[in-house]
Formats: structure tokens, C-alpha cells, sequence
């Protein structure tokens, strides 16, 4: 990564012993996860920093709830098995050849996925499964399927922290990424270079080493995958050995002139995957340090300058290596680092969206439509989507195989997630949600600016209250005489004494039926929110 000169930062990896407050609770939720609601910060406020990251990593091992049909039958033909699945129930194992069946169906997987985020556990795992989703890229309308992006997100899940080697091979015969990179239509006659080209330019190796792999090399990769086949009744991957090319495949001298032996038996096709993965894993180093730097970028910073470099990306390269390709420690070192809770590791990242988005309705703690009624539920996380899909970050259809160019684009980087056009939506949405909310079917999506102030620990205190709340919602400091004007002119409505405010509260609290109490403390918080998200600084992670 190119050193854009910006940052000087010299801390290294030796296990952080600073402060723990609710500012560095928040750092390490905002970065692992999507927004850091009040109870997860009190949650892990009562750890120490070491057992907090131990606690996120640990992932759980059961998959979520699958995707529900939230759709009916209309434009569908009568004769697809879709048709069959009853409204309520999920559609995932049930094959459909249907287009408008399909597309209905992608609805429901994006939405779903947005509800994963938002129903987060304490862990790190839907932070990766999107890091994972824009590593190994996939675009949903072009593979068309909606349960091809369904066995997608199955596999992201599931290794979200496990053996990067072992993800790669899975990776490589996961029925989406077939059909995204052509995999499926590779054959002897006609071997088709996409999947060979992505897997070590974008997957494994990247493209700034130097020496580096060939073109020549690229071919002998696809020839290794030639073979491999979908089959349409129940969309298993399977391999046929008449359409392998059965002939020694070899190498340059970037693999050392490795020379993969052709098969031609049934298991042939496996043999010579694992042989050559076994041969672009042997370049451990380049292979170490790229996946490293790319965990690096999403969950620290988006440039590695030189003295990082050394302290940081080559011991955890080698930790990677030397731990046999294991995700998990090398997450645990990086995250439990004085360079992770580095001063100027934090604040630093633009949000993207989804971050901005779905850590917003966390934060707020917005009530959701419960599972009983999933239409009004669906229809709620699919405006979300939505929402970021105009924001530029569509969920299941990156731009390209490279991911989205925020997290990799120089030299802009995360800067790309702002312009003229995302940063007047974000703040549209951010209005919407915070005055009128969204509407649809008798079911409102709003913020409750009374209920999140519930939440925090001294609300009967302006200056408490406004502390808390920055602590939580920003991640870069507001100067006192910014919060003693921000109190003034909305908490205690114009008037000097702090007694207002607290008055005002207490009456609330006293009789919380009281509905002009209530209205009183919320003409005052509403706006106070609304200003705080309104900022540059709420769009800082």
C-alpha cells in the first residue's frame, strides 16, 4: 500500500494497557461490528481489553435463521417449484428456474442479509462475512440465483474466522463463485482464465509483487480447473473427468517451475486443486502479507505507511504463516494491539453505508417489526438496503470482482464514499429517520431520541447526557464550548441553569404517561440528535 503521507504512527503490536473506557469500548465495537449500542458498550466496558477481543472472536457456530419468502406468486410461472413455497417459510432449498421467481428471491436475501447485521450478536462475524463478501467477490445479478448467494453467504459464515486456506479451496467450488467467474463453463477444449486470474491476482497472491505470476501461469491454472460442473436439479457442484484437461500442467519459475501431474480418475479434479493450492501457498510470504494488509485496511487504517510496515504487517504475516493460515490469532494480536487503540487509528475511517446505516439503527436501538410480522420486517431492512444502494454500497452486487472501490481505490480510498450526491442522501436519511420516519404498510421506522436517552447513564445531567452521547455516536472529540452551545440552545431550550433540563427529565421519568412530560424532553433531545448526526464527525468511524 502506498504511503499517502498524511499519518505518522510508530506503536506496534505488544498488547495494549491504556485506559479502558466507554471511548475505547466504542473504538473496538464501531471497527469489529456495526455500531456500538449502549448495553454491548457496557458489556464489555466490564472486560479487560484482552478478554473483550477474545469475546468477539468468538464467533458462533450455528447459522442464522435462513431467508424467508416474503413475497407471493404473482408473474411466476404456475409450473416452478417456487410456487410451492408457502409465504412465511424459507425458500432456500427449494431449486427455481424462474427469473421473476429469482428476482423476488434476491430481494429477500438482500433484505436478510441487512437484518443479520442489525441483529448482530456480540461478535465479530457479520463484520467479516461482509469482509469476506469483498474479497471474494461475487455479483448476485449476474449469477442470477438467488440460492447460488445464498450457499455464498453460508460458506462467508461459516469460516468467517477460520483456515483462510481451506476458504480459498471452498471458495473455488462454491456454486456462486462457479457460475460468477465462469468456472462452470470450464473445459479442456476452452479453458476459461477468469476464476485462474482472480485467484491469485485478487484472492491469494495480488499483483504488486515483483517478481510475480505470468500469464502463462494463469493458463496453467485454469487448465487445473478445467471440469468442475453444476448440476441443475439440485445445484451440487460435482466434477466430470471427460472435460478435464488430463495433461501435466507447468509453471514458471515465480512457482519454481512447479509441474502439476495431470489425472484423469474422479478424483482427479480435487488432486490437482489442492496441488495447486499447495503451490501458490508455498509463496508464503507474498501470500501472508497480502491477506494481512488487507485485514489491516478494513479494520485499522487505508494506507500502511513504512514504520507499520515493520511493526505491524510482517509480524502478523509471519504469525499467519507460521499458525498454518489460521484467521483467528492473527485478528486477536491486531485487535489486542496498542497500535489497534492507537490515538490515531481511531476516527480515521470515512464510514461506508452499510456502516453508517445499520450502526446507526443499533446505536439508536430502533424497533424493528418482530419475526411474527416478516413482511413489515423485510419491507424495513430492504429500505435499508436500499438506502445504501444509493449510497453506492449494494449488498450482493459489488461493482466489480475487485469489491468496492473504497476499499481499494487509490488515493482516495474511504473518501470515495463521500460526494455531492452520497453525503446529500445520508443526511436525507439521517432527517428522515430522525422527524417524519418511514412509513410503509402501518409500520414506522423511526429513531426514539426519549428512548435512546434512556439508555444512557445520567440523563438527568445535560452535560452527562451530552458526553455519553458523543462518547458513543462520535469517534473524534467535541470541544466544550461546542457542547456547552449544543446544551444551551436545545436541552435547556434557552435558558442558563442546568435545573431546567433536569427538571424537565425527572417529570418524564416521574410519570412516564404523561404525555406532554414527554413531549417536553423530546422537542429538546430531538434536536440535539439531529444536529450531532447532522455533523462531518458522525461519518467518522
Amino acid at each position: 500500500m502506498p504511503y499517502a503521507g498524511l499519518r505518522q504512527i510508530y506503536s506496534g503490536l505488544a498488547p495494549y494497557t491504556g485506559a479502558w473506557t466507554r471511548k475505547e469500548v466504542a473504538h473496538l465495537l464501531k471497527r469489529t461490528m456495526f455500531g456500538a449500542k449502549v448495553a454491548d458498550i457496557n458489556h464489555f466496558l466490564a472486560m479487560s481489553p484482552s478478554a473483550a477481543v477474545d469475546e468477539l472472536l468468538n464467533v458462533p457456530t450455528g447459522l442464522p435463521a435462513p431467508p424467508l419468502k416474503n413475497y407471493d406468486n404473482t408473474d411466476i410461472d404456475a409450473a416452478d417449484p417456487d410456487t410451492t413455497v408457502a409465504q412465511g417459510s424459507t425458500w432456500v432449498n427449494t431449486v427455481s428456474t424462474d427469473g421473476t421467481a429469482n428476482s423476488k428471491r434476491a430481494g429477500s436475501l438482500k433484505a436478510w442479509w441487512i437484518g443479520n447485521m442489525i441483529n448482530q450478536d456480540r461478535s465479530i462475524r457479520e463484520k467479516m462475512v461482509l469482509f469476506w463478501h469483498n474479497h471474494f467477490t461475487t455479483e448476485l445479478s449476474m449469477y442470477e440465483t438467488a440460492t447460488y448467494g445464498y450457499k455464498y453467504n453460508v460458506l462467508l459464515t461459516q469460516s468467517a474466522v477460520g483456515n483462510f486456506k481451506t476458504l480459498v479451496k471452498d471458495m473455488t467450488l462454491n456454486v456462486a463463485m462457479l457460475r460468477y467467474l465462469n468456472g462452470y463453463l470450464n473445459t479442456y477444449t476452452a479453458p476459461d482464465e477468469n476464476y485462474a486470474r482472480e485467484l491469485q491476482e485478487l484472492f491469494t497472491l495480488g499483483k504488486e509483487n515483483n517478481p510475480n505470476y505470468t500469464e502463462d501461469d494463469v493458463v496453467a491454472a485454469a487448465r487445473v480447473l478445467t471440469g468442475w460442473r453444476i448440476k441443475p436439479d439440485d445445484e451440487s457442484v460435482f466434477f466430470r473427468p471427460e472435460a478435464h484437461d488430463k495433461n501435466s500442467k507447468t509453471f514458471s519459475s515465480f512457482y519454481n517451475g512447479t509441474v502439476i501431474a495431470g489425472r484423469s480418475d474422479a478424483t482427479g479434479g480435487e488432486a490437482e486443486l489442492d496441488d495447486l493450492l499447495n503451490m501458490i501457498f508455498a509463496k508464503q510470504v507474498e501470500v501472508s502479507e497480502f491477506i494481512v494488509k488487507r485485514l489491516y485496511t478494513w479494520f485499522v487504517y487505508y494506507t500502511i505507511e513504512p514504520d507499520t510496515l515493520t511493526n505491524v504487517i510482517k509480524p502478523l504475516a509471519q504469525q499467519f504463516r507460521d499458525g498454518g493460515w489460521e484467521i483467528k490469532p492473527v485478528l486477536a494480536t491486531l485487535l489486542k494491539s496498542e497500535h489497534f487503540f492507537d490515538v490515531l487509528s481511531q476516527g480515521c475511517l470515512i464510514k461506508s453505508p452499510l456502516e453508517m446505516i445499520v450502526g446507526m439503527v443499533r446505536e439508536f436501538d430502533v424497533a424493528f417489526p418482530d419475526a411474527s410480522n416478516y413482511a413489515a420486517q423485510y419491507d424495513m431492512w430492504d429500505y435499508l438496503r436500499n438506502q445504501s444502494e444509493l449510497m453506492q454500497q449494494n449488498i450482493c452486487d459489488p461493482p466489480s470482482v475487485s469489491g468496492w472501490p473504497a476499499y481499494h481505490q487509490l488515493p482516495a480510498y474511504y473518501e470515495m464514499w463521500i460526494n455531492h450526491d452520497t453525503i446529500i442522501k445520508r443526511h436525507r436519511l439521517i432527517e428522515q429517520l430522525m422527524t417524519t420516519g418511514y412509513m410503509r404498510n402501518n409500520t414506522t421506522l423511526i429513531i426514539d431520541p426519549v428512548a435512546f436517552t434512556r439508555l444512557l447513564p445520567n440523563p438527568m445531567d445535560p452535560n452527562a447526557l451530552i458526553n455519553d452521547a458523543v462518547d458513543i455516536l462520535y469517534r473524534v472529540p467535541l470541544s466544550d464550548a461546542r457542547k456547552a452551545k449544543l446544551k444551551a440552545d436545545t436541552l435547556l431550550y434557552g435558558q442558563t441553569d442546568d435545573i431546567y433540563w433536569t427538571n424537565y427529565w425527572n417529570a418524564h421519568v416521574g410519570t412516564p404517561s404523561d404525555m406532554a412530560a414527554y413531549q417536553t424532553v423530546y422537542n429538546r433531545l430531538q434536536p440535539l440528535y439531529s444536529y450531532l448526526t447532522g455533523l462531518a464527525e458522525y461519518h467518522l468511524a
